[in-house]
């Protein structure tokens, strides 16, 4: 069979015009050995659509792109078809389509789902990582985290860390026991990156006390007790004074509203 050129013509990488490129190929017979595939990626402006149109003329190539901006789609049309070289626009019409059902004009933004991979990809290794480090397991993510939650114990930390890890931070959470010296990772990382979760005592009180009864537990067990919960508050005060972090009371406060606070802080910790 002769040989048959493709020229994939992208504002971008080009890897969705190679992928459909590749898979219309693969529906005829030895493609491997009959069709070559040429990619220019990063085009920007019509000089460089002049150069490619006239290899594509010289090697009788069919030119397949994804160009978002309008101008130079309709830029590359007219060129292909001075010259008599077929061209098929992937995008285009899909995008036009769309614009009309929309109602809204498209961004032309060359490389925005290239933007959108990635950040789904640090949402996904960041909610890996909360999963690593939670509750302390391993204090070396202390170290590696956006975000240090500490606490006493049935103060969301978990939940929280989960939360902000689907917006795309490593955190780290760390109990406080008084019992067990806090990790020495604590005090050195900085402070504005470190939050402790304070609640009243009567509250946990409440909450040890149902979580003992779900577990089949009684609820007067020392877990629950005043005194000992007011023993770890204390330890708590004395730990987040040592590190100099915010604290916040998380009494009657939604994981959401916590979260948001420390969002904030961070962004006026990084606008200053």
């Amino acid at each position: 069979m002769p040989k048959f050129t493709l020229f994939i013509v992208s504002d971008s990488v080009g890897e969705t015009a190679g992928l459909v490129t590749k898979a219309a190929a693969s529906q005829f017979r030895h493609d491997l050995e009959t069709v070559s595939i040429k990619r220019f990626s990063y085009i920007e402006d019509d000089s460089q659509l002049e150069e490619i149109t006239f290899l594509a003329k010289q090697q009788q190539a069919l030119v397949v792109f994804t160009l978002v901006k309008s101008s130079m789609r309709h830029q590359l049309q007219l060129l292909c078809g001075e010259l008599e070289v077929k061209c098929v626009d992937l995008m285009g019409p899909l995008i036009e389509e769309m614009a009309n059902q929309i109602g809204q004009e498209p961004f032309e933004e060359p490389g925005l789902v290239r933007q959108l991979d990635d950040h789904y990809f640090k949402k996904i290794e960041a909610i890996e990582f909360a999963v690593k480090y939670d509750d302390g397991r391993d204090t070396r993510g202390v170290l590696e985290a956006d975000i240090v939650l500490i606490g006493v114990s049935r103060t969301s930390k978990t939940p929280l860390s989960q939360f902000l890890a689907n917006k795309g931070y490593k955190v780290a959470n760390v109990p406080l026991v008084p019992e067990v010296d806090p990790p020495a990772e604590l005090f050195s990382i900085d402070p504005s990156k470190c939050f402790g979760l304070y609640i009243s005592v009567n509250q946990l009180n409440s909450i040890r006390k149902a979580r003992l009864e779900t577990l089949g537990l009684k609820d007067d067990a020392n877990y629950a007790k005043i005194a000992r919960i007011q023993q770890e508050i204390e330890y708590f005060n004395e730990i987040t004074t040592r590190i100099g972090c915010e604290v916040i009371d998380v009494t009657n406060r939604a994981v959401e509203e916590t979260a948001n606070m420390i969002l904030k802080w961070i962004a006026q910790g990084k606008a200053n």
